[in-house]
Formats: C-alpha cells, structure tokens, sequence
C-alpha cells in the first residue's frame, strides 16, 4: 500500500475491515465466468478477457447457486457471428414477469407474451424468448475457491438423459430424487457427441471431499454467488459507467453493479423437446446410481 494519505485531510483509516456492503463492491469488481463455445471448448474469462488455455470437451465443477426457476431473455435484434451482441430488450430472472430495470417490457406477464408464442423467432422456428439458466459453480481442482458464473443455454436444459446423463433440469431431478445434493457432488459437464448443435450434458462423479466442502461453504457467503445467477444487464440507452441494481434477498448487500454484462457469444438457443435418443456415457460413468455409490464409498 503507498504512503498517500487515503482521506483527504489525512489520517489514517480506522481498522474496522470490510463491512458487507464493502465486500459487495469488492468482490463484484472481478467478473469471472466460464464461456462455452461452438467448437466444443470451455474458456474461463476474468473481466470478459481469457485467463489460461481453453479446455475441450469436458468441465468438472461443483455447483453452488442456482434460482429456484429458470430465466427467460428476449433479443429484439438478431445475433451475429463475430459481432458484438447488444444487450437484451427484456428478461425476466424467474421466467414470470419482466424485471423492474426492463424499459421496453414486452408484456406485463411472461406466459402471455407475444414473444412466448411458438414461431415468433426471426426466423420462424421456436420462440423468440428464449428459456436460459445461470448458475455459480467452482472448478474442480481450484483451491482459491474463486465463483464462476455458468449459462445453460435452452437446449441443454430440456428432455430425458439415460441412465446418470441428463441435461441440466432432468439432472437436477435425478440427483433430489436420489437424496443427492449438487452442491456436495462434482458434476462433469460435457458436450453432447450425439447433438446437431451445441448441447451439455451433465453427469455426477464423485462426493465433494471435506476440503472443497469447506471451499463450498465459503462459496455460499459469497454476494456473487447469487449475484451470477440472475441477467443483469444495463439497459441500452443508459451510460456503460452507469451503475445498476439487481432485484434479489440480497439487495441489502449488493446495492450496484459497475460493470456491463455480454450475452454468450454464442447467443442463446432456443429449447426443444430432446427426442429419446441414446447418449452413450463415457466407459468411466456408471450404469446407474448404485454403481455410482458404490464407486464412491470404495475412495
């Protein structure tokens, strides 16, 4: 730290630490999240620029934030390969109603919304909003405990997986009903071989161990764990310098965002209803959830 005087009319600070608020501010100048691109790789990116080679083909992560129901998010123009894409026109983080910041809501409520409807897309196919989550995780391997954020597009979250692989809202079921957590499992998250286009899916693979459970814990406290769960965007005509708020529980600890958030560069699909086709696990994967157990307990 240098010498200069921190207040303007010298002195020095009071060792109090950081309040909430503070380690709001703090924590949320850092954006870290995890891209996933068409040709089948992962890239982490601190502050949008790539930190580290790209990984393909698979992630390992433990998943530590999730809302409760999935976000919808409407583009009134359409996305181009190589441009930047503009900030959304509406969203809505439940997936309900649009969000208080939105200016141009396009209906009061989602279900009734002109966009909602099958075929509204440009270009005629699906709906033109489209269903998408976010979600916090950690990286495997990562003992800085560091939160990423990490969007699933709508056509990984949809349809029935087979045996322990599922897209996101199946997995998300077949680990409750088997009294699983995804907060205490490391989840791989793999591109679907089998897919016409960009598809995850996402399999268990082992318990998390007593450190990253630690690691878990501190993740939970952290204000971007939520915070990466939910679109917040600036809205297109207000300054990038601009703070904004973000309606959550957590309003309380995180009051503004100084930073603009980018889409994926991939956009974001549309959901379809995945046909029950076979998906063939990896040799490593377990035939079903007793052969997983089974696994576990014998580390």
């Amino acid at each position: 730290m240098s010498n200069v005087s921190v207040f303007q009319q010298g002195g020095a600070p009071t060792k109090r630490g950081l309040s909430e608020l503070g380690k709001a501010f703090a924590s949320v100048r850092t954006s870290r999240r995890i891209q996933t691109n068409t040709n089948g790789t992962f890239k982490k990116l601190i502050n949008n620029e790539q930190s580290g080679d790209a990984v393909r083909g698979e992630l390992k992560v433990i998943i530590v934030g999730a809302l409760p129901k999935i976000s919808r998010v409407y583009f009134d123009k359409p996305y181009a390969m190589g441009e930047k894409t503009a900030p959304p026109a509406c969203w809505s983080n439940l997936g309900d109603k649009p969000e208080a910041l939105v200016t141009d809501k396009q209906h009061t409520n989602c279900a009734d919304c002109k966009n909602n409807i099958k075929d509204s897309a440009a270009l005629g196919k699906g709906k033109a909003c489209k269903y998408q989550r976010r979600i916090s995780i950690l990286l495997e391997g990562d003992p800085s405990g560091d939160v990423y954020q990490f969007n699933i597009p709508g056509k990984s979250l949809f349809g029935t997986g087979v045996s322990n692989v599922h897209p996101f809202e199946s997995y998300m079921k077949y680990l409750t009903s088997n009294s699983l957590s995804p907060d205490n499992i490391v989840t791989n998250i793999f591109y679907d071989s089998n897919a016409d286009s960009m598809e995850l899916l996402f399999t268990p693979v082992r318990n998390t161990t007593d450190e990253e459970d630690e690691l878990v814990r501190e993740a939970m406290g952290k204000p971007e764990t939520q915070a990466y769960t939910k679109i917040t965007v600036f809205q297109s005509d207000k300054p990038i310098s601009q703070p904004v708020a973000i309606e959550a529980k957590e309003e309380d600890l995180i009051k503004k965002i100084l930073r603009r958030e980018e889409p994926e560069e991939d956009g974001v699909e549309e959901p379809v209803k995945r046909q029950n086709k076979k998906v063939e696990p990896s040799p490593k994967i377990a035939q079903n959830l007793a052969d997983v157990v089974t696994a576990w307990g014998g580390e």
